[in-house]
């Protein structure tokens, strides 16, 4: 833990807080108030998975973004359930680290390389989402342009400036989107455009 301490410290990035297990991190989910937290899945009493559903409970502002040597099916699909905003593995490089959590700073969703398509194949089978496909309707039809655009892997400048308006512009559709889908974060979007046919995987 202490060297992946020095490591975001490095990069730049503040560290306001550790913890030993899930239910320390909850606790200091709410007195330190992080922008960020990195959570493992595997954690003494309560675990991860379940730490980030109380967190996201209590504090649903706060992102988090599982950072762990798991791979297993059963842990990417809960996390992205129980509201996590990425999914990483401890095998990333620094560089490749610091750029998913560049990337999250974006607006984007972080999920290590394989892990997005291993989501979208589960999502198709309607096991973790169950959204109706009759739901595209309730979108407007901007709201629509942005949504596939997204889902095509475009970040929030390149999505307004194929549709000439401004980032702000992009950011408040995605957020009705999210909204009116009852959708916690970008990876869940976008397994959701997949489903509904907006892009090709």
């Amino acid at each position: 833990m202490e060297g992946l301490q020095n490591l975001l410290g490095a990069m730049g990035i503040e560290v306001v807080g550790a913890a030993k297990n899930g239910l320390e991190a909850f606790e200091k989910a709410g007195t330190l108030r992080p922008d960020v937290i990195l959570m493992d899945v595997r954690m003494p009493g309560c675990n991860g998975l379940e730490a980030t559903r109380l967190i996201k409970a209590k504090f649903p502002d706060i992102r988090i973004v599982m950072l762990t040597a798991s791979e297993a099916d059963e842990d990417l699909f809960e996390a992205v359930k129980s509201g996590a905003s990425g999914y990483l593995l401890k095998n990333l490089n620094a560089g490749e680290l610091f750029g998913m959590l560049e990337a999250l700073k974006q607006g984007e969703a972080p999920l290590s390389p394989g892990l997005a398509a291993r989501v979208l194949k589960e999502f198709n089978r309607g096991e973790i989402l169950g959204k109706e496909q009759e739901e595209d309707q309730i979108l407007t039809e901007r709201q629509m342009e942005v949504l596939s655009l997204v889902a095509q892997g475009k970040t929030y400048k390149e999505v307004a400036e194929s549709l000439y308006v401004t980032e702000r512009t992009v950011k408040y559709h995605m957020g009705k989107i999210l909204e009116k889908l009852h959708m916690r974060n970008r990876a869940q979007v976008i397994a959701y455009a997949s489903h509904m046919g907006l892009v090709d995987m």
